[in-house]
């Protein structure tokens, strides 16, 4: 049975599974928790962040869309909870928290990829519709400096892509199978 999101318990085991991940040593793969712990360490350390969020109000969620054929057989939501310049945590969330995020910006696999790797910038994603976005657009648009700086925070972790390692499938299944556990 799922540990309720939220409580002590459930923050406990989830950092359990970042410390798990954490061991395992770079490069991660994107979505998973200690993909999600580095990045936020890197946003919370970041002072040219800070200094472009400082207006910044409210969460962010980066959901990620199911791909089975690379091992994300289910929905990725990374909620980070952000205010004035402050990243206080991002973590994995169910699809109810990461769904009544503020920003909600949805994208398939291959555009967080992309935006990563710097080919696609996301205001660009999304005013294009490669990326879609819940809340208000001019709000991004008006954070922009923040928003690039996140994405460039993004592109500086060592991140491994499931579609071009042939054992991630198999890691991703076996961590979110964990994850579900814990309701996410």
């Amino acid at each position: 049975m799922a540990l309720a999101y939220g409580t002590d318990e459930w923050l406990q085991e989830y950092n359990k599974l970042v410390e798990e991940g954490l061991s395992t040593g770079q490069p991660f793969i994107i979505g998973l928790p200690e993909w999600v712990s580095t990045y936020e360490k890197l946003v919370q350390a970041d002072e040219p962040y800070k200094a472009a969020a400082k207006t910044w109000e409210g969460s962010v969620v980066l959901h990620i869309l199911a791909k089975p054929d690379i091992g994300i057989d289910r929905d990725i939501y990374i909620f980070m909870d952000l205010w004035h310049g402050d990243a206080n945590y991002f973590r994995l969330v169910p699809p109810e928290v990461g769904e009544a995020g503020a920003f909600v910006i949805t994208g398939e696999y291959e555009r967080w990829k992309q935006v990563i790797n710097k080919e696609l910038e996301t205001t660009k994603g999304l005013m294009q519709g490669k990326l879609k976005l819940k809340g208000d657009l001019p709000t991004i648009v008006r954070a922009v400096k923040a928003a690039v700086r996140l994405v460039e925070l993004s592109g500086m972790i060592d991140t491994a892509f499931p579609d071009e390692n042939p054992e991630a499938p198999q890691k991703i299944r076996e961590v979110l199978a964990k994850a579900e556990q814990l309701g996410i």
